[in-house]
Formats: structure tokens, sequence, C-alpha cells
């Protein structure tokens, strides 16, 4: 009885815990002028909702299955790839995101 209680609050925890993610690439890069800028490359077969941020300036928009968001930049060459900060996940979630 008590192993068969134990495996049920094991399962609970596990399957509660556990969390599905998007499958996305992010790809930095330079302009000619040297100003960073970013992409983000949805990698499943399911359409995504998401941002960019930098600088307190955020973008939202959504990318078909298995494509990439256009380019982004910095507004000057002060910022890196470290100053970006992206989200994405499934835009059946957030119908705000919807075209």
């Amino acid at each position: 009885m008590k192993l068969k209680f134990a495996f049920t609050l094991l399962l609970v925890f596990f399957a509660t815990s556990s969390q599905a993610t998007v499958k996305i690439a992010i790809i930095h890069g330079k302009t000619e002028e040297g100003i960073a800028k970013i992409r983000i490359k949805n990698e499943t077969n399911i359409a995504l909702a998401c941002y960019i941020a930098i600088d307190g300036q955020k973008v939202n928009f959504h990318i078909a299955p298995f494509l990439s968001s256009k380019w982004y930049q910095a507004a000057d060459s002060g910022f890196n790839y470290r100053h970006f900060s992206t989200w994405c996940d499934y835009l059946s979630l957030y119908p705000e995101y919807k075209p």
C-alpha cells in the first residue's frame, strides 16, 4: 500500500512539473555599420507568438511554422547581443498576437 502511494505521489509530481517548450533558434548578427541585430527561427510545425525587446522597446509578432522572423536591429552600436530579450510560445495560447 505504501509503495503504491509513493508511486502515485511521484507520478503526480513529475506529471505536473514537466513543461513543454517551443523549439526556436535565436540568430545574432551585425549590420554593415556594426549594429547588433537578431532574428528568431521557428523550428516547430506550429505557429508561435514572440517578442524581441531591447532598451525598453518591445516588438510583438508571430512566426509561421518552420520560418524565421525578419531581422530586428538595435538603435545604435552601443548595444550587443546580450542586450536583447526574447520570448516565444504557442500562438494558440495568446490570441492577442494573432493577425
